[in-house]
């Protein structure tokens, strides 16, 4: 089972990776081989250089000099593979950038998608129309506001204090609350004690 579950987890990483990913592996793959080539043929080069000047030291100097037009002919092979490297950077960076813009248009086509179905869902009417409706809670509230900060004058206040007299006389089936009396005894003793314990500490102070 735990082979099964790999395989799957396996297929699904694969299925992630696009022809921009395997494209710029490859090309980073081939610019690692050409900077191992280099530091290959660079080792070359110094051991060239010394085989010539053994060569000499021994009189040859054909085969020295034939080992140095070896080694003319790899430095030149050096400055091509340094274009080379040049153009593998400049195609790897290329294709990244691209990916990233790719994943920026994305973006956006989602972000301009969702947009325009909002639109849809929501017109300039509708925005309209709730923007009024809000404007009238706000005022009415306001309004509201006013009564209760003592915005009534003292005959409003009386007018409304006569119609709750009307209705309470004309109405006999209103309910009232129950006045809880317990309530009110024991409040009263509270206050009794604490005006017996008033009383005492000005004795004690008088004396």
């Amino acid at each position: 089972m735990g082979n099964l579950f790999g395989k799957k987890h396996s297929s699904k990483s694969s299925a992630k990776v696009t022809e921009q990913d395997r494209a710029i592996l490859q090309l980073k793959q081939q610019r690692d081989k050409l900077k191992q080539y280099q530091k290959k043929v660079l080792a070359q080069l110094d051991r060239d250089r010394d085989m010539a000047r053994k060569l000499l030291q021994e009189g040859k100097k054909d085969k020295a000099k034939l080992m140095l037009r070896k080694k003319k002919f790899q430095e030149s092979l050096i400055e091509k593979t340094d274009g080379q490297l040049d153009n593998l950077e400049k195609l790897v960076n290329d294709l990244e950038f691209a990916q990233v813009e790719h994943e920026v248009v994305k973006g956006l086509e989602v972000g301009n998608a969702a947009l325009k179905k909002m639109h849809e869902i929501l017109s300039l009417e509708d925005v309209e129309r709730i923007m009024d409706e809000t404007r009238e809670g706000i005022e009415v509230q306001n309004e509201i506001d006013a009564l209760l900060a003592g915005g009534l004058s003292q005959q409003d206040e009386d007018d409304v204090m006569a119609e709750l007299d009307e209705i309470l006389a004309q109405g006999d089936n209103i309910l009232l609350p129950d006045v809880p009396t317990e309530e009110i005894g024991e409040r009263e003793k509270q206050r009794t004690k604490e005006k017996r314990k008033a009383e005492q500490r000005e004795a004690l102070t008088a004396s």
